[in-house]
């Protein structure tokens, strides 16, 4: 066989190798797309309680009474310091990434939004303190001279409650600290298995105007204020609830932006697989081309010889 007709032999079994691999690939992330649906399905109805109950203590004016101030606990700032305004000196930006590559646009899309979110602030990245989860993000934005506060790695395929509370510690921890004034968390939002859009979502302070509603001061149908009575006391509550609700914030987000990891995960390899594809059709067409024209050149070179003998 002629050395171009090995080349190409060999780039054909080298590109077949390679889509047996892309293939794999692209069931595993589909399978784990599927998985964490379904998990993210059963987290909404958590989540949306958790909102429901903060919205009604906004609408009671709650949060507005304490906001005002922060309580210190056994010589510990008090989760209530995450209702507490602040002049903004600084920005905290929670940065969801991957841990890895070969999720085709992902990274680079929430990489760049963030950026941008960056450039609005106006100290620029002086004003900023990154806390990365994913390991894309934390290398970025280290080997660029941000200074990054946090970083947390190895999130897993199915993200556990449990795995975020730490997380959600160290952030409010870090606020409460005064790290930083404000706290958005920048994300992949998951619209589809081919669509995903940034998005930048205020978690700290917690107030009635970032909550994403606009009848927070509205009275209701009938025209009354919501109002409670609190048993033990207002601040004890909101011990409890403030960390529940930001630890659905943090999570829902990690949740929405694996979903949408594994699904461009999926394309991205499907596309690898697809093109793969093509190119082995190409290369069999070009092998099958050759190997034609060096027979007909054995067979002309053939009758030639028998020709000159007779």
């Amino acid at each position: 066989m002629p050395a171009s007709l090995k080349e190409v032999k060999r780039r054909i079994d080298s590109t077949k190798r390679t889509q047996q691999i892309t293939r794999a690939m692209q069931m595993v992330s589909t399978a784990k797309l599927s998985q964490i649906q379904k998990h993210t399905a059963s987290y909404q109805t958590y989540a949306s309680k958790i909102r429901s109950v903060i919205t009604h203590l906004a609408k009671s004016h709650l949060l507005n009474g304490v906001a005002a101030g922060g309580t210190v606990t056994d010589g510990q700032v008090s989760t209530l310091g995450m209702l507490k305004q602040r002049p903004v000196e600084k920005i905290g930006i929670v940065v969801i990434t991957s841990d890895r590559g070969l999720v085709g646009s992902y990274n680079s899309n929430v990489i760049k939004q963030t950026l941008d979110l960056i450039n609005k602030v106006p100290k620029g990245k002086d004003g900023v303190v990154i806390l990365a989860i994913g390991g894309t993000g934390a290398d970025f934005f280290k080997k660029r001279g941000f200074e990054v506060g946090y970083e947390y790695r190895g999130v897993g395929d199915i993200p556990t409650f449990r795995e975020v509370r730490p997380i959600v510690n160290s952030i409010v921890t870090m606020y409460n600290s005064g790290m930083y004034d404000e706290l958005y968390v920048c994300y992949n939002h998951f619209v589809n298995t081919l669509t995903s859009a940034f998005r930048a979502e205020k978690m700290l302070p917690i107030s009635a105007e970032n909550m994403g509603d606009d009848d927070f001061n509205e009275p209701d149908a009938q025209g009354i204020s919501a109002d409670y009575e609190t048993e033990p006391s207002q601040d004890a509550i909101l011990e409890v609830i403030l960390p529940q609700y930001a630890e659905s914030l943090v999570y829902g987000a990690i949740l929405d932006a694996k979903t949408a990891e594994h699904a461009s995960s999926s394309t991205s390899m499907k596309s690898a697989t697809d093109n793969a594809d093509e190119l082995i059709s190409t290369l069999e067409l070009q092998y099958n081309r050759a190997r034609q024209s060096a027979i007909t050149t054995e067979i002309t070179e053939i009758t030639g010889a028998q020709a000159a003998l007779n």
